[in-house]
């Protein structure tokens, strides 16, 4: 975006979707495995303000999930954690609404800030079959 005396607002709200099946492996390396794109930034970068997750299956022991931020200024080259949460055991029902697990330094009042075509990747440290889905509402300038 063009330097300007004129303020930019975020203007266009957007919802993403991921899910991940497999157990997060290589976190501690810039090439992690079985993560999955979560968004991408417009093209005048974006603020993230909401990252949740909730099981899709029942989840029987406490599981990591990690999210990763690879930059457009590197080529996507590299994936670097940048925050992770713990996922309770959570048993699926009927009877029972799913609890979210809320990725918490993300709000309104803090948002994470991503430059123009930066990636979020997601991912659990335990694998489930039937999935856990990350929910990203974030906003293009």
């Amino acid at each position: 975006m063009a330097k300007t005396n004129t303020a930019a607002f975020a203007q266009t709200p957007k919802t993403a979707t991921a899910v991940a099946t497999g157990a997060a492996a290589n976190i501690g390396t810039d090439a992690p495995t079985n993560v999955v794109q979560l968004m991408q930034a417009g093209p005048d970068g974006c603020i993230v303000t909401r990252l949740t997750a909730e099981p899709r299956a029942t989840l029987t022991g406490p599981t990591s999930l990690i999210l990763l931020l690879a930059k457009s200024a590197d080529s996507y080259a590299t994936m670097r954690l940048i925050d992770s949460v713990t996922m309770p055991t959570q048993t699926l029902s009927t009877a029972a609404g799913i609890t979210k697990t809320y990725f918490g330094d993300f709000t309104e009042t803090t948002p994470l800030r991503l430059e123009a075509g930066d990636r979020l990747y997601f991912g659990s440290q335990v694998a489930l079959a039937g999935g856990i889905v990350c929910r990203a509402e974030y906003t293009d300038f």
